[in-house]
Formats: structure tokens, sequence, C-alpha cells
């Protein structure tokens, strides 16, 4: 609360603010009739009811003209109070202060209205209380303002916590019930029946604090797009559930996700309940552990990564049952014949492709594929062979992903 400055009422005014506090209630009721007439916010009953808004203007006028009155120190209680009420009833600052100013400006006419029937009150008199009042307007609408900012930020760590909760429960299962799920996806501004997809992002590069988000800004990017999703952050990665409705929504998740930097994130298949949240959580998950780079991988799109990330201890025993003679080389020749196997599949078993992407000759990418051949004795040509060989150049990836 805002301290209040040194003040002194008007000795010559004094009896004016007696006769005004000795009828509180019928000044409170005119000055009421102002602020309703004048702040479009408070003309109606919602969001400020006609009994809180003359409780809140009796207990200002009250400490006001106390003090104008020479019966008490300047107290803000009541603007802190009226502040944190409004806040609490949604009332921006500004329509508060507006209000604020209204108040002060009908009570500085209703003393002068008074001022006009005494002869002993000079205008040097109203000078001061002019001066005085006005000072005292401004430290009343400042401490109401400080009041109203501090519960609202309260009131929206409160939301966020509960937010994140409710987003933890859904993932959990916890909200496994039809009617939790019907009150949390209300709450949370999801609907109840999808398609939902989930994804799951962790920042890349090193010397990232646990705690700060992969995807900042996301909701509000994604809202922008038409989307709806709820976000929890976890100490290594931040999880949500988006609804994907229609037949463009997929790829306008997929392209709003693209547009982050330096993360890589995986997302789950669509799914219509909301129930299986969970699992779709671990689906993403999956996709993520395929993923070696920046980006963004779906669960549908690499069957053989998902399988190596599903399992990956068996599916390192796969890679070394079958690269063993290759993961034996010297680490220069070893990558790279594993960086040629990668680029053939990725280029659709095209050696001209993969040269493309190798900056290399065709010839060169063919002299590599045989020597990987001739050490696992597998042929690039057998169908089996080739499922076999891409399952291990994925899983060996993953490790060293992990590592």
């Amino acid at each position: 609360m805002p301290a209040v400055p040194p003040l002194s009422p008007p000795p010559g005014t004094i009896p004016l603010a007696r006769t005004l506090l000795a009828r509180e209630e019928e000044l409170a009721d005119k000055l009421d009739e102002s602020i309703r007439a004048e702040a479009e916010a408070y003309r109606a009953d919602d969001p400020v009811p006609r009994a809180a808004l003359h409780a809140s203007t009796l207990g200002n006028a009250r400490q006001v003209l106390g003090f104008l009155a020479g019966e008490s120190a300047p107290d803000v209680s009541a603007a802190a109070a009226t502040g944190r009420e409004r806040a609490a009833q949604g009332v921006s600052v500004a329509d508060m202060t507006r209000a604020f100013r209204i108040g002060f400006e009908a009570l500085w006419h209703r003393l002068v209205r008074e001022a006009a029937h005494r002869e002993e009150v000079s205008a040097d008199d109203l000078v001061a209380l002019s001066a005085t009042l006005w000072q005292l307007a401004g430290v009343y609408a400042d401490a109401a303002a400080e009041a109203h900012r501090a519960t609202t930020a309260e009131r929206l760590l409160v939301r966020e916590r509960e937010r994140s909760a409710l987003v933890e429960a859904l993932f959990t299962g916890v909200l496994a019930e039809r009617s939790g799920l019907r009150e949390g996806a209300r709450a949370l501004g999801l609907a109840l029946d999808g398609p939902f997809v989930v994804a799951v992002a962790r920042s890349v590069g090193g010397g990232t604090l646990p705690g700060r988000e992969a995807l900042p800004g996301i909701e509000a990017a994604l809202l922008s797009a038409g989307l709806r999703s709820a976000w929890r952050l976890l100490p290594d990665e931040q999880i949500g559930v988006v609804g994907v409705p229609g037949a463009g929504a997929v790829q306008a998740l997929g392209e709003a996700l693209g547009r982050v930097a330096r993360a890589r994130i995986g997302v789950s298949p669509p799914y219509d309940s909301l129930r299986e949240t969970p699992r779709a959580l671990w689906f993403a998950r999956l996709a993520l552990r395929g993923l070696t780079r920046e980006g963004v991988a779906r669960f549908d799109d690499n069957p053989l990564t998902v399988v190596a990330a599903a399992a990956p201890e068996e599916a390192g025993r796969v890679a070394r049952l079958v690269l063993g003679p290759v993961l034996a080389l010297g680490a220069a020749e070893r990558d790279r014949l594993l960086d040629t196997v990668e680029t053939w599949f990725a280029a659709g078993g095209s050696a001209e492709a993969a040269g493309r992407l190798l900056y290399c000759h065709p010839n060169t990418v063919r002299y590599r594929l045989r020597k990987v051949e001739a050490l696992t004795g597998r042929s690039l040509s057998a169908p089996q062979a080739v499922a076999e060989l891409g399952l291990a150049v994925r899983a060996i990836r993953l490790e060293a992903t992990e590592k």
C-alpha cells in the first residue's frame, strides 16, 4: 500500500466536512448516482452490484471526510479494499480509476454547494480545500490501483496453478470419469470429443535450465490459428493436448510447431476422447525419442523409428547383431557408411538422390552400400535385409541421441 504524504485538513473548511460526514448515507447515495451516470462499467448491476458500490463509496467517503473534518488521520484502507473487490469483479483498473475521479469530483461539488451557505468560508479556504482534496484523490486512486494489480496478479497465479493441475490430471488419467472430463475440458477451453493430438517438446542445445518452455507462446500461437490447446511445463519437457478439428487442423498444427526454433517435438496420432490422453502422451514421447535433431516428428511418419524407440534395449541388441562389423570400424569410416545407408533410405533407395544429399557421385554411394552388404552379409535388394538394416541404423542413431 502506498505511503500517504503528510497532509493537514484546511482549518477553514473543517465545518463543511463535518456537516457532510453527518449526512454520509445521503452523500454516498449522491456519489453513487454520479458514478453510475458517468461511468459505463458501473451502470448495470453486473459486474458491480449496487450494494457493493454503495458500500465502497460510503467507506471511502467516510475516511476522506473524517480526515477533512479533523477527526482522523489519512487512511486509504477503504480504497485498497475497493481495488481488491473490483479486481475480483473483473473491473479494469482504468474503469475503477475513472469511478474514483468521478466520485471525488462529485464530493468536491457537494462541498462547494455547502460552502455557498456559509459566509465564514472564504475563497482562500476553498482553494486550500481543493488542493488537499485532489492530493487525496491521487493517493486514493493509487492505493486502489496497487491493490487491484496485486489482486489480479495473485488471481492469475491461482488460475495458472489450477489450470496446470487440471492438465496434469488429464495426462495422468485422473480425469477419467465422464463428468470429470466434461468439467475439466470446459475449464481448459477444450472440446469433450476430438480429434486431439498430444505434443511433447524438448529444447535443443546445452545450457537450457530445467523448467524453461521449449515452445514459448505456443498456446497463443495455436489459438491464433484457430486451435485450442492446454499445456503443462515439466522440468525437461513441455507437453500439450491440442484439439485438431477439420482436415486442415493437423497441418496448421505442424506449421505452427515448425516455426518454433531449437526444439524437438513429438506428436501423437489423432485420437477421439480425452480419456485416451495418457496413451497419446506415450505415443508422442516415442515419436520424440525417434527424432535425432530439431524439428517435428509425428508418430505415424516413421514406424521403424517408433519401434526402435519403444524398445531401445532390444533395438540396440538388433543393431549390434546386424551392424557389428560396421560398428567395429574406425569412427570416420563407420560414420561414413552409416550416413550413407541412412541417406539412401531417406532418398527412397536412389543412389542418385542420396549422392546429391551427400555431395558425392552416385557410384561412391553404390560402393559404400556394397561395402555395407559385404560387412553385414545382408543384401539391400532383399526386403527382410533392408528392414533389418533400417531398424538397426535407426537404433544406433537413437542410442547416440540418448547419450
